[in-house]
């Protein structure tokens, strides 16, 4: 991997997995997701990974307009990395996932590097009462359900984002074979050096989180990207502060935020996304570890500036 003296932390602030009901801290309109979004910034984040939902009932949105309404109040109160989704929710269209980044053309956008079996149809059986009517539907079809990310698909969003927008990706990597994947548009010359990996455990369907396989996908990559690649690591649930800490302490970036887990502590919701950057931050400081800058971000993985950017 490629040297990288400070640890980066993103924090993905709503995602397309949890549902209101879930959390009343989940943040749900543009204003929630604008303010959450500065303050995890403030927190110690320097790179904000968004989704956007629907004001109305927190169903997630491609819309580009819902996007607008909070990008540009993130923009002018902050200095951090916008990363827009590529992964939108479950069941768009690869052309509703970009729709937004295609509008914004931000610094860096989300790339998951192949189709898999994406199930939480397990968290259904945890409530009983919901807020939505959609959320119980949207939720349970996952136990039949692939997220396609084809070599085609993967190769279009390339040529939509990097080739006309110059952004850079964060592979996000479910399993062994996307880091391959990764490898393989990377060696076609598709991709520009450092390759920024998300290295995501413990969503059913993709590898489970057991630190061993952290020590194979970094090993992995070691042997597939040489120099040319920074790492970061992202663990659903429970899993999410002792898989960061982990990555931080081999030299690698961390990712948190209400998008990967609801929880601070065990059996104790997070009152804010920021909260969960501070607590990483102060897990990494504690190791005598620094924390990225914005500015420190963009040069670690050479991004376009946040004055190339449409919002």
């Amino acid at each position: 991997m490629a040297k990288q003296s400070k640890v980066i932390i993103s924090c993905a602030i709503t995602g397309a997995i949890h549902t209101p009901t879930m959390s009343d801290h989940l943040p749900i309109t543009p204003d929630e997701i604008a303010e959450a979004s500065i303050a995890a910034a403030e927190a110690g984040a320097s790179i904000i990974h968004l989704h956007a939902r629907d004001p109305e009932n927190g169903k997630p949105t491609p819309d580009p307009d819902v996007f607008m309404e909070f990008l540009p109040r993130i923009k002018q109160n902050t200095d951090a990395v916008v990363n827009i989704t590529t992964g939108g929710g479950l069941g768009m269209t690869v052309d509703e996932r970009i729709a937004a980044a295609i509008v914004a053309s931000p610094e860096v956008t989300s790339l998951n590097m192949g189709s898999m079996n994406f199930g939480i149809f397990g968290l259904v059986d945890r409530y009983e009462n919901w807020k939505y009517d959609w959320e119980k539907p949207y939720l349970a079809m996952t136990d039949d359900f692939i997220f396609t990310n084809t070599f085609k698909q993967i190769d279009y969003i390339i040529s939509k984002l990097h080739d006309e927008h110059n952004v850079k990706f964060e592979h996000e990597c479910y399993d062994i074979s996307h880091l391959y994947n990764t490898h393989y548009f990377y060696r076609l010359g598709r991709l520009r050096k450092p390759i920024f990996l998300q290295f995501i455990f413990g969503i059913m369907g993709g590898i489970g989180a057991e630190l061993d396989h952290l020590m194979h996908m970094k090993s992995t990559a070691d042997r597939l990207f040489g120099d040319d690649y920074v790492f970061s690591v992202l663990a659903a649930g429970r899993h999410q502060m002792n898989f960061t800490t982990q990555s931080a302490m081999m030299g690698g970036s961390v990712r948190v935020g209400l998008e990967d887990s609801l929880f601070i502590a065990k059996g104790k919701l997070a009152e804010s996304n920021a909260q969960q950057v501070a607590k990483i931050r102060r897990i990494c400081e504690d190791l005598s570890l620094e924390i990225a800058t914005p500015t420190e971000a963009r040069e670690i993985l050479d991004l376009k500036g946040g004055d190339k950017v449409k919002f």
